[in-house]
């Protein structure tokens, strides 16, 4: 018997593991995927002329195993291992309706390969529900979830700029990393013609500065060599390989199990509390329970949902903690859209080493812009570098002309990304398969999900501002998407166990406790009401920690 159990152990699984033993808690984390060894398990030490097919993997394996893998921009043969095969891990969507789902099944899952962009929701974004009527109203605000912000930030490690602006909220700051010359050029032109755009620094969940307690486990400053998604050995960014495991291992109170796909909750109608978890050992297809004391489902957005919704009993036919029907619901991603251009002059200039990060422009539509046709907002990634001689490889020429024109330089490239919000929707949604398994014995999941007159208003919008603001600042040859590429690439899949104040709408209360189930606790994607359209692994982080807090309180006071 633990006191806890942790289902998952990537980004917020971590941070549940951290809090809850350095609260002197027995806490047991299941994974369902390998063991990965911080730094030894990874290939950022490798040069390209070291990597298999020089990263690339062969098509015909591509196309037979990594089907939906491979649209992800991180793929390639230097961390192939980190991600899931398609071909052993079956899902199914409506053929007009596809979703592009970007898994790894390891520890530390995706805190691995992730993005890194932090970002706090702001006040706004909590509020959105209740203003506009779309989703359920979120039963916290911005204000309850702000010393937690600071807490995470703090410890992970957060690199920023203070700017002030009320849409995306300051926080507890290392250094920011540096625009280059063109990106300051672009960011003067920008903020001269639209005084209400701002562009900032990224801010991102790298080192450039180093804590004492970040020294003590072993991670040092950002190297700016830009091979994130292989792992970084020196632990620069924030994963939980790098940073909240070790630190919930340094407390003596945890352990971890490996290779276990857990089944179901278990749920006893006497105490009307869960015992602990049925796993699926994934060698040997052998099932064990583990019991605890409090349950964490942290696995993800999508298997939280397809775990609940297995776990059927006399008491929740329909899934445990599902007496309103949500389980499963509302499920959004973040939709995105590219484009980008030549950007003028500066030919005297190169930028300096290989930033892992770029620039930001916060959401402006219906802050300080009104848009006419949608509700929520966008806003923008992006970065300004210049050619290097790999642009050769598509170049037309042969021999000394070609070898001549890689000798030098080619023009700055200017790219935009807009990440926009997804409506919450209940008719978006993740259910079981009641007789088709996966060859573990576990029903596979069909994920119905798709984006609404909303959502393609804003892909519009995206499109057309992106547009313009490159063209005001002198860009040429621009391209702008004319598809936003898939839901399930933003790899942000948010609300299917959503928080909310009505018991009979929402799956978890203020404390992301589960409203029919007082011991077991989400804090994944899986319990956004809302997603706003910043990246939204701070808030999980944030979230984890203060739901373990709580859970650990209850638990200490004897109300769990």
């Amino acid at each position: 018997m633990f006191d806890a159990i942790v289902v998952g152990s990537g980004m917020s699984g971590g941070w549940v593991a951290k809090e809850l033993t350095e609260k002197g808690l027995k806490t047991l984390v299941i994974e369902r995927g390998r063991h990965v060894e911080h730094g030894s398990d990874y290939k950022d030490g490798l040069q390209p002329w070291e990597l298999e097919n020089y990263g690339m993997v062969p098509e015909d394996e591509a196309d037979k195993d990594y089907f939906v893998q491979k649209r992800c921009y991180a793929f390639s043969t230097a961390n192939q291992d980190f991600w899931v095969k398609d071909s052993d891990h079956p899902y199914t969507y409506p053929a007009d309706k596809p979703f592009l789902w970007i898994r790894g099944y390891h520890l530390g899952g995706r805190s691995i390969m992730w993005g890194r962009q932090s970002y706090r929701m702001s006040p706004m974004d909590f509020e959105s529900n209740a203003k506009d009527g779309h989703g359920n109203d979120w039963p916290i605000r911005y204000e309850d979830l702000k010393p937690w912000y600071d807490h995470v930030e703090k410890f992970a490690g957060i690199s920023g700029s203070k700017d002030g602006l009320p849409q995306l909220p300051d926080g507890e700051f290392l250094p920011a990393m540096a625009f280059t010359g063109t990106e300051v050029d672009f960011k003067k032109k920008l903020e001269a013609k639209w005084p209400t755009r701002k562009m900032i620094m990224g801010r991102a969940a790298h080192l450039t500065a180093v804590t004492p307690e970040q020294e003590e486990l072993g991670r040092s400053t950002c190297q700016y060599r830009a091979l994130c998604e292989r792992g970084c050995s020196f632990g620069a960014y924030f994963s939980s390989l790098s940073a909240t495991l070790p630190a919930a291992e340094r407390t003596g109170n945890l352990t971890i199990v490996t290779d276990a796909i857990v089944h179901s909750v278990v749920y006893d109608p006497k105490t009307k509390k869960a015992t602990g978890v049925r796993v699926i050992d994934a060698k040997t297809r052998e099932g064990r329970t583990y019991e605890a004391k409090v349950i964490f489902l942290n696995a993800s957005t999508i298997p939280t949902a397809q775990i609940l919704l297995n776990s059927k009993s006399e008491a929740f036919p329909n899934g445990l903690a599902n007496r309103s029907d949500a389980v499963g619901r509302y499920l959004m991603d973040h939709i995105s859209l590219g484009a980008g251009g030549t950007y003028p002059g500066f030919e005297d200039r190169y930028h300096h080493g290989r930033r892992p990060n770029g620039f930001y422009i916060p959401r402006y539509r219906n802050v300080t812009e009104k848009a006419e046709s949608f509700v929520r907002g966008f806003g923008y990634q992006g970065g300004i570098y210049r050619d290097n001689w790999r642009r050769g490889v598509n170049a037309p020429g042969v021999g000394a002309e070609l070898k001549n024109n890689m000798r030098k330089p080619g023009p700055w490239q200017v790219r935009l990304t807009g990440f926009g919000e997804m409506l919450p929707r209940k008719e978006n949604r993740v259910t079981i398969h009641q007789s088709n398994v996966d060859q573990w014995g576990m029903p596979i999941v069909n994920i119905d999900c798709g984006v609404g007159p909303n959502e393609r208003a804003m892909l519009d919008q995206i499109g057309k501002d992106a547009r313009e603001m490159l063209e005001s600042a002198g860009a040429t040859n621009i391209g702008v998407a004319t598809y936003y590429g898939g839901l399930g690439l933003g790899i942000h899949e948010m609300g299917t166990a959503h928080m909310g104040k009505d018991p009979t709408k929402s799956v978890l209360n203020k404390y992301n406790q589960a409203h029919d189930v007082p011991n077991l606790f989400i804090t994944d994607g899986s319990a956004m009401a809302s997603g706003g359209c910043q990246n939204p692994s701070l808030t999980y982080m944030a979230m984890s920690a203060r739901g373990a807090h709580y859970a650990a309180e209850f638990l200490k006071e004897g109300r769990i």
